[in-house]
Protein backbone atom coordinates (compact mmCIF):
# COMPACT_ATOMS: atom_id res chain seq x y z
CA UNK A 1 0.00 0.00 0.00
CA UNK A 2 3.15 2.39 0.43
CA UNK A 3 3.41 2.58 -3.11
CA UNK A 4 -0.11 2.75 -4.62
CA UNK A 5 -0.78 5.41 -6.96
CA UNK A 6 -2.53 7.89 -4.26
CA UNK A 7 0.22 7.34 -1.65
CA UNK A 8 2.54 8.46 -4.67
CA UNK A 9 1.33 11.45 -5.41
CA UNK A 10 1.29 12.09 -1.35
CA UNK A 11 4.72 11.55 -2.05
CA UNK A 12 5.23 14.10 -4.78
CA UNK A 13 3.53 16.53 -2.96
CA UNK A 14 5.96 16.71 -0.07
CA UNK A 15 9.18 16.67 -2.79
CA UNK A 16 7.50 19.16 -4.26
CA UNK A 17 7.48 21.50 -1.56
CA UNK A 18 11.12 22.53 -1.22
CA UNK A 19 11.31 22.86 -4.90
CA UNK A 20 8.62 25.97 -4.78
CA UNK A 21 9.82 27.02 -1.67
CA UNK A 22 13.63 27.39 -3.22
CA UNK A 23 12.09 29.23 -6.44
CA UNK A 24 10.82 31.46 -4.72
CA UNK A 25 13.74 32.79 -3.01
CA UNK A 26 15.23 33.81 -6.16
CA UNK A 27 13.80 37.03 -8.05
CA UNK A 28 12.47 37.47 -11.90
CA UNK A 29 9.27 36.54 -13.02
CA UNK A 30 10.66 33.27 -14.66
CA UNK A 31 11.51 31.88 -11.42
CA UNK A 32 8.14 32.94 -10.05
CA UNK A 33 5.88 31.21 -13.04
CA UNK A 34 7.65 28.26 -12.62
CA UNK A 35 7.07 27.86 -9.06
CA UNK A 36 3.33 28.26 -9.59
CA UNK A 37 3.28 25.78 -12.45
CA UNK A 38 4.58 23.39 -9.55
CA UNK A 39 2.36 24.78 -6.85
CA UNK A 40 -0.16 23.96 -9.42
CA UNK A 41 0.32 20.91 -9.93
CA UNK A 42 1.26 20.02 -6.01
CA UNK A 43 -2.50 21.22 -5.67
CA UNK A 44 -4.08 19.06 -8.56
CA UNK A 45 -2.15 15.49 -6.29
CA UNK A 46 -4.04 16.95 -3.29
CA UNK A 47 -7.38 16.30 -5.43
CA UNK A 48 -6.48 13.33 -7.06
CA UNK A 49 -4.59 11.51 -4.14
CA UNK A 50 -8.29 11.41 -2.17
CA UNK A 51 -10.54 11.19 -5.22
CA UNK A 52 -8.56 8.12 -6.63
CA UNK A 53 -8.00 6.56 -3.19
CA UNK A 54 -11.69 6.51 -2.67
CA UNK A 55 -12.65 5.58 -6.33
CA UNK A 56 -9.81 2.74 -6.51
CA UNK A 57 -11.23 2.04 -2.74
CA UNK A 58 -7.18 2.02 -1.89
CA UNK A 59 -7.87 4.07 1.34
CA UNK A 60 -5.25 3.24 3.71
CA UNK A 61 -3.57 4.08 7.26
CA UNK A 62 -0.44 5.27 5.65
CA UNK A 63 -2.83 7.59 2.90
CA UNK A 64 -4.50 9.16 6.06
CA UNK A 65 -1.70 10.08 7.45
CA UNK A 66 0.36 11.58 4.63
CA UNK A 67 -2.50 13.71 2.37
CA UNK A 68 -2.94 16.10 5.99
CA UNK A 69 0.79 15.69 6.46
CA UNK A 70 1.71 16.75 2.53
CA UNK A 71 -0.99 19.40 2.77
CA UNK A 72 0.21 21.23 5.91
CA UNK A 73 3.99 21.06 4.85
CA UNK A 74 3.43 22.88 1.36
CA UNK A 75 0.79 25.46 2.43
CA UNK A 76 2.91 26.19 6.01
CA UNK A 77 6.51 26.25 4.07
CA UNK A 78 4.91 28.77 1.68
CA UNK A 79 3.35 31.42 3.69
CA UNK A 80 6.70 31.34 5.90
CA UNK A 81 8.38 32.00 2.48
CA UNK A 82 6.26 34.91 1.29
CA UNK A 83 5.52 36.46 4.95
CA UNK A 84 9.47 35.83 4.96
CA UNK A 85 10.21 37.65 1.28
CA UNK A 86 7.46 40.61 2.31
CA UNK A 87 5.04 39.19 -0.35
CA UNK A 88 2.40 39.43 2.34
CA UNK A 89 3.52 41.82 5.10
CA UNK A 90 1.85 44.12 7.70
CA UNK A 91 -1.84 43.21 8.40
CA UNK A 92 -1.88 40.70 5.56
CA UNK A 93 0.37 38.64 8.24
CA UNK A 94 -2.71 38.00 10.61
CA UNK A 95 -4.98 35.59 7.98
CA UNK A 96 -1.94 33.72 7.30
CA UNK A 97 -0.94 33.48 10.88
CA UNK A 98 -4.87 32.65 11.57
CA UNK A 99 -4.16 29.57 9.03
CA UNK A 100 -0.92 28.30 10.44
CA UNK A 101 -2.47 28.19 13.91
CA UNK A 102 -6.01 26.45 12.58
CA UNK A 103 -3.56 23.99 11.27
CA UNK A 104 -1.64 23.35 14.23
CA UNK A 105 -4.60 22.96 16.22
CA UNK A 106 -6.41 20.58 13.76
CA UNK A 107 -3.52 18.58 13.53
CA UNK A 108 -3.09 18.22 17.61
CA UNK A 109 -6.90 17.53 17.61
CA UNK A 110 -6.59 14.62 15.20
CA UNK A 111 -3.85 13.31 16.47
CA UNK A 112 -5.69 12.83 19.79
CA UNK A 113 -8.92 11.13 18.45
CA UNK A 114 -6.88 9.26 15.98
CA UNK A 115 -5.34 7.76 19.47
CA UNK A 116 -9.23 7.16 20.80
CA UNK A 117 -10.34 6.02 17.46
CA UNK A 118 -12.60 8.43 16.35
CA UNK A 119 -12.55 10.47 13.33
CA UNK A 120 -13.57 14.00 12.58
CA UNK A 121 -14.96 14.05 8.41
CA UNK A 122 -14.13 16.61 6.45
CA UNK A 123 -16.94 19.48 6.17
CA UNK A 124 -18.11 20.65 2.69
CA UNK A 125 -16.82 24.15 3.79
CA UNK A 126 -13.65 22.81 4.80
CA UNK A 127 -13.43 22.06 1.32
CA UNK A 128 -14.23 25.47 0.21
CA UNK A 129 -11.96 27.11 2.51
CA UNK A 130 -8.92 24.94 1.17
CA UNK A 131 -10.13 25.81 -2.23
CA UNK A 132 -10.12 29.20 -1.65
CA UNK A 133 -6.88 29.13 0.23
CA UNK A 134 -4.72 27.42 -2.57
CA UNK A 135 -5.99 29.71 -5.08
CA UNK A 136 -5.29 32.91 -3.10
CA UNK A 137 -1.83 31.33 -2.57
CA UNK A 138 -1.16 30.64 -6.11
CA UNK A 139 -1.86 34.49 -6.73
CA UNK A 140 0.71 35.36 -4.06
CA UNK A 141 3.26 32.98 -5.23
CA UNK A 142 3.45 34.53 -8.57
CA UNK A 143 3.25 37.88 -6.45
CA UNK A 144 4.89 41.20 -8.15
CA UNK A 145 5.47 39.02 -11.69
CA UNK A 146 1.34 38.75 -12.16
CA UNK A 147 -0.79 40.50 -14.56
CA UNK A 148 -2.60 43.68 -12.91
CA UNK A 149 -6.88 43.03 -12.99
CA UNK A 150 -8.46 46.54 -13.16
CA UNK A 151 -7.48 47.74 -9.81
CA UNK A 152 -6.03 45.25 -8.20
CA UNK A 153 -2.30 43.26 -8.19
CA UNK A 154 -2.29 40.08 -8.12
CA UNK A 155 -1.23 40.69 -4.82
CA UNK A 156 -4.25 42.81 -3.87
CA UNK A 157 -6.44 39.47 -5.51
CA UNK A 158 -4.15 37.00 -3.50
CA UNK A 159 -4.46 38.86 0.12
CA UNK A 160 -8.19 39.35 -0.36
CA UNK A 161 -8.60 35.78 -0.68
CA UNK A 162 -6.37 34.65 2.35
CA UNK A 163 -8.56 36.98 4.40
CA UNK A 164 -11.90 35.21 3.10
CA UNK A 165 -10.18 32.70 4.09
CA UNK A 166 -8.52 32.91 7.24
CA UNK A 167 -12.53 34.04 8.29
CA UNK A 168 -13.80 30.28 7.12
CA UNK A 169 -10.36 28.69 9.17
CA UNK A 170 -11.75 30.13 12.08
CA UNK A 171 -15.52 29.06 11.46
CA UNK A 172 -14.31 25.65 10.16
CA UNK A 173 -11.63 25.21 12.93
CA UNK A 174 -14.12 26.13 15.40
CA UNK A 175 -16.44 23.39 14.36
CA UNK A 176 -13.38 20.78 14.38
CA UNK A 177 -13.04 22.42 18.23
CA UNK A 178 -16.07 21.54 19.13
CA UNK A 179 -16.31 18.45 17.45
CA UNK A 180 -13.16 17.22 19.37
CA UNK A 181 -14.01 18.78 22.32
CA UNK A 182 -17.25 16.38 22.95
CA UNK A 183 -15.13 13.18 22.62
CA UNK A 184 -12.40 14.64 24.78
CA UNK A 185 -15.15 15.46 27.64
CA UNK A 186 -17.16 12.20 27.37
CA UNK A 187 -14.35 10.11 28.18
CA UNK A 188 -12.84 12.33 30.67
CA UNK A 189 -16.31 11.75 31.87
CA UNK A 190 -16.24 8.01 31.76
CA UNK A 191 -13.15 7.85 33.27
CA UNK A 192 -13.07 6.90 36.84
CA UNK A 193 -11.51 8.74 39.96
CA UNK A 194 -8.67 6.84 40.07
CA UNK A 195 -8.35 6.08 36.51
CA UNK A 196 -8.10 10.08 36.15
CA UNK A 197 -4.49 11.45 34.61
CA UNK A 198 -3.17 13.69 37.07
CA UNK A 199 -1.99 17.24 36.26
CA UNK A 200 1.77 17.88 36.00
CA UNK A 201 3.52 20.80 37.01
CA UNK A 202 6.08 23.00 35.82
Amino acid sequence: MATNLPNLLSYSRIAITPVVVGLLMFEGATAKWVALGFYTAACITDFLDGYLARAWQLQSSLGRFLDPIADKLLISAILLVLVGTDVIAGLAMLPALVILCREILVSGLREYLAEVRVGVPVSHLAKWKTGLQMTAIGFLVVGRSGPDFFWFTTIDIGIIGLWIAAALTVITGYDYLHAGYRHIDKADTELQPSEKPTEAGD
